[in-house]
C-alpha cells in the first residue's frame, strides 16, 4: 500500500503522520508530501527519516491512497490529477465538501456509500464531524426538526499562526497576529470569513454539511461559531429540537453505545466534557445532557472533540482504512 500525505508538515499533516503510526495502517511505501520551499528536507516516520517530495513526483509515483491537508486550492489543482493516475484521494480542506458529485464521510455514519470509482473523497469541518457524531444516532431515533449550535473553537482550528499569537500574547510578547483582535482573555464570534448573509463560512459548514452526511435535507442547522483562547479541542453547546418526544436516560444510553462516543454526564461529581479531556483522543465526547424545559421535544447538550484528531487527522484515517478493509483501493 503507497500513500502519500499532502502537507505533511502542517499541524493536521504531523497528526496525520502520528495516527497513522498510533494505528499501524499499512503502508509499503509512504511519500511525505510538501510545499516547494520544503522539498529535499527530511521528516521522520516510525523511526525513520524520510526525505520531503513535491506533488508532480508524487503524482508520478501513483500511490495507492493520496491523505490530503495542504488548503483548498492545492486540493483543487492537484486533486484531480492524483485521481486521474488512478489514485483515491481523502482531501481535508473545504474545496469538496459541497460538490454533488464527490462524498462527505464520516466513517461511523456514512462510509459504506464509498465505492470504487469514489476517486476524490471530502472529510467534513471539524466541527461539523463532532456534531454529527453525536445527532446520529438521536435523528434516527426522534428525527431532528431544528439544531441551535454555538461552538467554542480553539486557536488550533486556525493553524501555527494562530497558536503561536495566543502563546505571544500569554507571555507578553508582541508578535505577528493571525486575528484581528488579541485572542488571550477574549472571544472572538469570527471563525473564517464573513459572507454576505452575515454568517461565516464556518457557520454556513455547520448548516449544510450535517444536512448532506445525513442525506437528509428535511432538518435545519442555525450556528454560531467563536473562537477562543485554547491551544486545542473544540466544544459545540448545541440544542435539537425532534419532532418526536424522548426520555433523558435514553438518550445518554443511546449516545453511550454509540462507537466513538463517550458520555460524560454527571453534574454531583462535576463530570463534563473538556478540551482538557478530550486531547490526543479520537473519541467525541457528550455531556450537560438535558431537556429544554422551555420548548417541546427539545434536547440540550455539550459536545467536545479534539479537533485535529477525530475532527481531521482521523477521521481521514478511518476513511483510508475503510477503503483498504473492504477492498476499495
Amino acid at each position: 500500500m503507497k500513500v502519500a500525505v499532502v502537507g505533511a508538515t502542517g499541524m493536521v499533516g504531523e497528526v496525520m503522520l502520528k495516527v497513522l503510526a498510533e494505528r499501524n495502517f499499512p503502508i509499503t511505501e509512504l511519500l511525505l508530501v510538501a510545499s516547494e520551499r520544503s522539498v529535499g528536507k527530511k521528516l521522520s516516520y516510525k523511526g525513520k527519516a524520510y526525505t520531503l517530495v513535491g506533488l508532480q513526483t508524487a503524482v508520478e509515483a501513483k500511490p495507492e491512497i493520496a491523505i490530503f491537508s495542504a488548503g483548498g486550492g492545492t486540493s483543487l489543482e492537484w486533486a484531480p490529477k492524483f485521481a486521474e493516475v488512478g489514485t483515491t484521494v481523502i482531501d481535508n480542506s473545504s474545496a469538496w465538501r459541497m460538490d454533488p458529485t464527490k462524498k462527505l464521510v464520516v466513517p461511523e455514519i456514512n462510509a459504506s456509500e464509498l465505492k470504487t470509482d469514489d476517486k476524490i473523497i471530502a472529510n467534513p469541518n471539524c466541527s461539523t464531524i463532532q456534531l454529527v457524531m453525536a445527532l446520529n444516532p438521536l435523528h434516527k431515533k426522534y428525527e431532528m426538526k431544528r439544531v441551535v449550535i454555538s461552538t467554542y473553537q480553539s486557536v488550533s482550528g486556525t493553524g501555527v499562526k494562530a497558536v503561536k499569537q495566543l502563546e505571544n500574547e500569554m507571555a507578553g510578547i508582541q508578535g505577528e497576529m493571525a486575528y484581528p483582535y488579541p485572542i488571550n482573555r477574549n472571544a472572538l464570534p469570527h471563525c473564517d470569513v464573513f459572507l454576505e448573509n452575515g454568517y461565516t463560512k464556518e457557520e454556513m459548514k455547520l448548516a449544510r454539511e450535517p444536512q448532506k452526511i445525513l442525506d437528509d435535507r428535511k432538518f435545519s442547522v442555525s450556528a454560531t461559531a467563536v473562537r477562543i483562547p485554547t491551544a486545542g479541542g473544540h466544544s459545540e453547546s448545541v440544542n435539537v429540537e425532534f419532532q418526536n418526544d424522548f426520555d433523558v436516560s435514553e438518550v445518554r444510553k443511546l449516545l453511550s453505545e454509540t462507537p466513538g462516543i463517550t458520555v460524560q454526564d454527571n453534574p454531583d461529581t462535576n463530570t463534563y466534557p473538556m478540551p482538557i479531556y478530550a486531547h490526543d483522543k479520537d473519541d467525541v465526547f457528550v455531556g450537560r445532557i438535558r431537556r429544554d424545559e422551555t420548548q417541546r421535544n427539545t434536547l440540550n447538550m455539550w459536545i467536545v472533540s479534539d479537533n485535529l484528531r477525530k475532527g481531521a487527522a482521523t477521521n481521514a484515517v478511518q476513511i483510508a482504512e475503510y477503503l483498504v478493509e473492504n477492498k476499495l483501493v
